[in-house]
């Protein structure tokens, strides 16, 4: 093995790898290997050959997901091996599927709350016009999803470009048909306010507290991310210090605290269903930081902390 002027390591045996399709096992072509190819000109060279797309484009060996900003050389790939090609299907951008599914609930929640009369009842709208507490609620839904919407498309870093454009679908039903559930039934001319004026602000002021926090969180992992790069490394500071994935946990308290302030059943299940996921989110992020940051071969050790509750889960 010898290394070129770039620094890169140069493998003259490597020229010729087979491509399987991981579905059919069925071998699809070859490619040329050139010295030190990394993976992202190996996938060019296969978008020429298979005329789809980059974005589309997944080749495993030995088991592993060969990665973007990698050379071949990283994996040790030999002249007449084979690696696995799956086709991900068309793909759409990170920030196309974020800013669609939270304007959804946005606009339908904004809807409801003018009361369309093929919805609700005229005479119920005519006797009950929009309370104190439903316009809270509407102030407070609309500030969390336009919050969304702007750090979708001025903080957040995406490791990747694109997702499978089915889970724009699946993401889009579920914020879509939250924001009507919820927005039904709180903007509904018969709705009931909590009597407390205690439950009501302190809902409020946790829900603020929390929104607050989680775009805190946010510009902690955007700061995290060189421009332009995939680089991670360990979040500090805030309630990292605490726990893996504070933004999660401050997500669902600004539903539970929203839920309170308006004494709401869907707003619970919203945090509930919520709450759920974004748990089994930090769960596979916390595992994967405590992989990635093993404290081996000059990496940093990832920080005793827990996974989703502060001090506690």
């Amino acid at each position: 093995v010898s290394t070129q002027s770039t620094g890169v390591a140069f493998y003259p045996f490597v020229r010729m790898v087979k491509v399987v399709s991981k579905r059919s096992n069925r071998e699809l072509g070859e490619i040329d290997l050139k010295t030190a190819t990394t993976v992202n000109e190996l996938k060019k060279q296969w978008q020429s050959k298979s005329k789809l797309a980059v974005a589309r484009h997944r080749f495993e060996y030995n088991g592993v997901v060969l990665e973007d900003g990698k050379s071949l050389a990283d994996y040790n790939i030999k002249d007449g091996d084979s690696l696995l090609f799956r086709d991900l299907g068309p793909q759409v951008g990170w920030t196309t599927v974020y800013v669609v599914e939270y304007a959804g609930p946005l606009i339908l929640y904004a809807l409801l709350s003018l009361r369309p009369s093929f919805i609700y009842n005229s005479s119920d709208v005519s006797k009950h016009p929009l309370g104190y507490v439903q316009l809270i609620s509407l102030a407070c839904w609309s500030f969390h999803f336009i919050k969304r919407i702007l750090e979708t498309l001025f903080v957040h870093k995406f490791s990747k470009g694109t997702m499978p454009l089915s889970f724009l679908f699946r993401n889009s039903a579920y914020y879509w048909s939250m924001g009507v559930l919820v927005g039904y039934f709180h903007n509904h001319p018969l709705y009931t306010p909590p009597n407390n004026v205690i439950q009501l602000y302190l809902g409020l002021a946790l829900f603020l507290l929390s929104e607050v926090g989680n775009f805190v969180c946010h510009l902690i992992l955007s700061n995290l991310r060189p421009a332009g790069t995939r680089v991670r490394g360990i979040p500090r500071g805030f309630l990292f210090e605490y726990c893996s994935c504070p933004n999660y946990f401050l997500e669902v308290t600004a539903w539970l605290s929203f839920s309170l302030m308006t004494s709401s059943l869907p707003g619970l299940i919203f945090a509930a269903i919520g709450g759920m996921t974004m748990f089994n989110w930090a769960v596979v992020r916390h595992v994967k930081y405590i992989k990635e940051f093993d404290g081996k071969e000059g990496r940093e050790k990832y920080p005793r902390r827990k996974i989703f509750v502060p001090f506690l889960l």
